[in-house]
């Protein structure tokens, strides 16, 4: 195991402002890919997209939530090549990454600390959201536009690193959208987040109610 990333601690230390975020994440656009899925062996999108392929049509409409540079959405392309996948990022570089993957349909830069104007209700047959739920970052309020544009039966497919589940509110948010009957929870499991590094989360499987 190597210690963490020097990127990663300041990611998470960013406090939630989406200007310091916005800033980070341009300055980090060019490595981000090698820097993660080399360097820190990160697998957060193998497995949403497992977990959400299981669990919607081949040619769903998909909403990939913090997309970043389109890891989530190749990975989704991989499994299903028929799914329709729109990404939004506070970040523009990062979404001009996404771009160059060519698996989206729709790239739209959006803040997930508020309001999701430009997506109306029940929108999407899924939706993935992963590496943004962490410390530092969108925090669990995040969670109720994902389920606004999430159509009925839709599932919502998400990882929230381990540091922040508990002491960020996050598992008391997805037990008060169940309670409050937004969301039925299929599925909670502790994963391997950053496999170099020892770090985990939790994946985190909703349906919209």
């Amino acid at each position: 195991m190597s210690a963490e990333n020097p990127l990663l601690k300041q990611a998470v230390s960013l406090g939630g402002d989406p200007d310091a975020i916005r800033d980070f994440y341009k300055s980090w656009s060019k490595s981000y890919d090698s820097d993660l899925l080399l360097d820190i062996g990160y697998v957060a999108p193998q497995i949403t997209a497992d977990a959400l392929c299981r669990r919607v049509s081949d040619t769903a409409l998909i909403l990939d939530a913090g997309c970043g540079t389109g890891l989530v959405g190749l990975e989704l392309a991989k499994r299903k090549s028929g799914l329709t996948i729109d990404g939004i990022d506070l970040t523009p570089e990062m979404l001009e990454a996404s771009r160059h993957k060519g698996v989206y349909r729709k790239l739209t830069e959006a803040d997930m600390t508020g309001q999701l104007r430009n997506i109306d209700d029940n929108s999407y047959d899924g939706v993935v959201c992963a590496g943004v739920f962490t410390n530092g970052h969108v925090g669990p309020e995040g969670i109720d536009e994902l389920v606004r544009v999430a159509r009925h039966g839709a599932p919502l497919v998400l990882t929230v690193r381990d540091s922040a589940w508990e002491a960020d509110g996050f598992k008391a948010r997805v037990g008060q959208l169940e309670t409050d009957g937004r969301t039925k929870t299929l599925e909670i499991v502790h994963s391997p987040y950053h496999t170099k590094e020892d770090v985990f989360c939790q994946l985190v499987v909703l349906e919209a109610v």
